[in-house]
């Protein structure tokens, strides 16, 4: 009887001490995560690599004014506003997926987190961004022998953080995105950017956020510019409240990558805000 205890009690001994030892070790090497380098899941228009924890709905109103350069005549771009309303859902800690409609496009995407960031251990967060749009600004009385697939584009996106501090985020996004039809015979279809965005917390429920998208193939002949753009994130309770200014009205990759219109030098500019609920 007291060697069939022995027996039950020996796996369970095991067990115990291979807990012992990963706690050692973890208490060895001091390696924990680090918690997420922004509050919000996107900088400004640049995604971040937060990522929605599993279960979690969002639901996220985007709205951008119309060029504040339009004057009085167009209320400060009060007239020709664009709003995108989008749901995101986490399937699991480690991928976030989302559908989103505007007057400009339809957009699908998911986001799914590689590595996280350590204290102690690996220096950055690492997570890869996909999304399809679907352009709802061609008209087929413009162009009446589009077909459905000239208004897809893809995106592809590696995003790379490294929180600093509690203060100082900062991030890469280096892009490929590919975009059926162009309105430039100049440019290529695939086209690449490099993004760059950071956050700086500098009160308690205050940050500001800065992202830009350097352009690295785009036509000489091309009308478009690359999107810079600055606002802050307002903390509140279960939403982020972020305010902003940026040549791009467009809130899709492919809409403020490659399409971006306005021009900070001129005051051609539009202000938008993004507020994000919890569910």
């Amino acid at each position: 009887m007291k060697k069939t205890l022995l027996l039950l009690l020996f796996p369970l001994s095991v067990m115990a001490q291979d807990d012992l030892l990963n706690e050692i070790d973890t208490a060895a090497t001091g390696k924990t995560k680090v918690e997420s380098a922004f509050k919000g899941l996107k900088i400004v228009n640049i995604e971040s690599t937060k990522l929605a924890a599993k279960g979690d709905l969002y639901f996220i109103v985007a709205h951008r004014f119309g060029s504040v350069k339009d004057g009085f005549e167009g209320f400060y771009g009060l007239d020709n506003a664009v709003t995108q309303l989008k749901f995101v859902y986490g399937l699991n800690d480690w991928l976030t997926i989302s559908g989103a409609r505007s007057e400009i496009a339809y957009d699908f995407s998911g986001k799914f987190l590689l590595k996280s960031q350590e204290t102690n251990g690996f220096p950055f967060a690492i997570a890869g961004f996909t999304s399809l749009a679907i352009n709802n600004t061609l008209k087929e009385s413009l162009y009446p022998e589009m077909e459905f697939n000239n208004r897809l584009t893809y995106v592809a996106q590696l995003l790379v953080s490294r929180k600093f501090s509690n203060n100082l985020s900062l991030e890469l996004a280096p892009t490929y995105f590919h975009e059926n039809f162009v309105i430039d015979d100049n440019q290529d279809n695939g086209q690449y950017a490099i993004g760059m965005g950071g956050r700086y917390k500098f009160a308690k429920r205050w940050s500001l956020n800065i992202d830009y998208a350097a352009h690295l193939n785009r036509a000489n002949s091309s009308p478009f510019r690359d999107p810079l753009s600055i606002g802050v994130d307002l903390e509140t309770g279960g939403h982020v409240f972020q305010m902003h200014f940026s040549n791009s009205q467009g809130m899709h990759e492919a809409g403020f990558l490659g399409s971006s219109t306005g021009d900070w030098g001129t005051g051609d500019i539009f202000f938008g805000f993004n507020l994000l609920r919890v569910f």
